[in-house]
């Protein structure tokens, strides 16, 4: 709208907003007086108070109950130590995918070890992949697409070996256990790793 050139009020706008709630329409004044019109010279007013209704007032309610609950579980001075961006990665992880690290460090379960022919088979398909993929792989086997503080270095990762079948990769999110059939050749695994990997959401499993 800032960028409009022509008239603004070409756009048959005033300080009210309308939006759908649950099926019924709904509007909310941004000024007492709510029918003035747009115009160039207040449409910077108009989008001031359009976007601090969007963003703030309009989900008022839901924050400040999160804000509560957010402090039940972070109670005490600590949190003012802690820089916005820091806490987006304690929540959030960091998306930074190094599976290099991840190699080192995953642990072998059930008679797989990292000389093991299908784990090297994994391993030389992991790296393969391209990043979108390897977020798939890491929301397939942990449940998340990001990796925690310090990086996949210091996710617990498990793969644990089960008799060779034409069943896909499966995997225990809670636990970052993916079970890996031990697979006979590295394009049977890549196939079958690759469909899974793929198909893990929604109505898409096979």
């Amino acid at each position: 709208m800032l960028a409009y050139p022509g008239d603004s009020t070409d756009l048959d706008l005033n300080f009210q907003i309308s939006y759908d709630y649950f099926g019924s329409r709904q509007t909310h004044d941004l000024v007492p007086n709510a029918a003035v019109a747009v115009t160039n010279a207040n449409r910077e007013e108009y989008v001031r108070l359009y976007l601090n209704y969007l963003l703030d007032t309009s989900v008022t309610k839901q924050f400040d109950a999160f804000k509560r609950g957010f402090s039940l579980v972070v109670a005490g001075q600590a949190i003012s130590l802690v820089q916005p961006e820091e806490l987006q990665l304690l929540i959030c992880g960091s998306p930074e995918l190094n599976f290099n690290d991840l190699e080192r460090t995953v642990i072998y379960d059930n008679g797989y070890d990292r000389n093991h022919p299908t784990i090297k088979f994994f391993w030389s398909v992991v790296h393969s992949l391209t990043g979108d993929e390897k977020k798939r792989l890491l929301s397939f086997s942990t449940g998340s697409d990001r990796a925690p503080i310090g990086g996949l270095g210091r996710l617990q990762f498990v793969i644990t070996q089960s008799p060779d079948s034409d069943r896909l990769p499966t995997a225990h999110t809670c636990f970052n256990h993916l079970i890996l059939p031990a697979y006979a050749t590295r394009e049977k695994l890549e196939r079958l790793l690759r469909t899974a990997i793929a198909n893990s959401q929604g109505f898409g499993m096979l």
